[in-house]
């Protein structure tokens, strides 16, 4: 199938090389990844003190998603494709030339912010370009080169780390975010619309004027409270509690964890061209309800787990429940909004889904320190069940919903 994707894709060159630049991007986070916490550690500070390091990261994506997106409308796209890598690169080298955990986490901070710029441009340059009858595809295929990307950059980052030092896969994400972000100088035109010359003196009024137009679209509102609940899901479930549960209760291995975890992501990767090609061309509706539905259904399942078999099994069904939505919540959240508030709106709409990465561990965790892992599990359902009610009113048959 992925062939079939990428034939067709052949007329489109600027999707394939912004997900080019993704694969690049995402590798080099992922590089970072097992690597990062060990780092910190060296500099002689406590396990709070690298989770703060570690979070650093997320804090500058929640807080700049929005900026960012507004500042594309303004000032192009190309702004954040080129300059989202080249910020990324110059973070690497402070982070690996890092003499103590204040400076490393000013530079993590820096990197976020540089995630931010590229990931919120990516996915607007691609809406530009892309037409209702394909958006979820192209989107789609996106995701595909950042799931690669991400599944690559681990391994990369243990081999590095191992032959010649930490510091050395910072330097080797500086080096391949830099090319990045020369690639994108290169072979990505600038897609936002030719305007007049505008008066900026009014622009915190016309951001107001934006943020009154997001927020009084019920159907926007209501997909990005969903995609508050999925990546909740992602951070809290999959990241956060299977892990422990499947050491701490099941008695399994780091390595069969880690198995577990892969079989996972390779699910996903492996079904997102025909998520993406249903949501095409059955609606985004028909793949986001079923989703989020069956993602409700498979926690309750890990939640009820009285083995390790029932365990894996729930594991299997909440891997193909997050697969069969794919690229569709963004596509409808695109499809949501006008064109001249694309950035500011998709970067509100990356926001709901990073509050949802930084809320859901630390709240479920407590939840499950306090009462249990079963009932974690059953608050996360809880939470995914309320999003897709609330999305399933909101863009019932009438609203225009497709």
């Amino acid at each position: 199938m992925w062939r079939r994707v990428v034939r067709r894709l052949g007329a489109h060159e600027r999707v394939v090389a912004v997900s080019i630049a993704t694969a690049l991007v995402m590798t080099g986070q992922g590089v970072v990844g097992p690597v990062l916490p060990v780092y910190a550690r060296q500099f002689g500070v406590s396990v709070a003190a690298v989770g703060v390091t570690v979070g650093a990261f997320g804090l500058a994506r929640l807080l700049l998603n929005v900026p960012l997106g507004s500042l594309s409308d303004r000032w192009g796209r190309r702004f954040l494709l080129v300059g989202g890598p080249a910020v990324v690169a110059v973070s690497m080298v402070g982070a690996g030339l890092a003499a103590g955990i204040i400076s490393l986490t000013v530079w993590r901070f820096v990197s976020g912010a540089g995630s931010a710029m590229y990931m919120t441009g990516a996915l607007v340059y691609l809406i530009d370009i892309s037409t209702l009858s394909n958006r979820a595809r192209l989107i789609g295929f996106n995701q595909g080169a950042l799931l690669f990307g991400q599944s690559l950059g681990p391994g990369i980052g243990g081999l590095l780390a191992q032959w010649w030092g930490l510091r050395a896969p910072f330097f080797f994400i500086a080096v391949a975010t830099a090319v990045a972000s020369l690639y994108s100088y290169f072979r990505l035109e600038e897609t936002l619309p030719a305007r007049p010359p505008r008066d900026h003196g009014d622009q915190p009024e016309k951001d107001r004027s934006r943020l009154r137009r997001v927020l009084g679209s019920r159907t926007f509102l209501a997909v990005a409270l969903a995609n508050f609940a999925v990546f909740l899901t992602r951070a809290t479930t999959r990241n956060t509690l299977m892990p422990l549960v499947g050491i701490d209760v099941f008695g399994l291995s780091l390595g069969e964890i880690g198995a577990m975890l892969t079989a996972m992501a390779l699910v996903n990767l492996a079904l997102l061209p025909a998520a993406s090609w249903v949501a095409d061309h059955h609606g985004r509706v028909r793949t986001i309800v079923p989703s989020m539905v069956m993602t409700a259904l498979a926690l309750g399942a890990l939640g009820l787990a009285g083995d390790t078999t029932a365990f894996l099994m729930g594991a299997g069904l909440l891997a193909l429940a997050t697969s069969v939505a794919g690229p569709a919540p963004a596509a409808f959240a695109a499809d949501a909004v006008a064109p001249e508030i694309r950035g500011f709106s998709l970067g509100l709409f990356r926001t709901a889904g990073d509050l949802g990465l930084l809320a859901g561990p630390p709240l479920l965790g407590m939840v499950a320190d306090i009462w249990g892992f079963q009932w974690a599990f059953g608050v996360n359902a809880g939470i995914v069940a309320l999003a897709v009610a609330i999305f399933a009113v909101a863009v019932r048959p009438g609203r225009g919903a497709r």
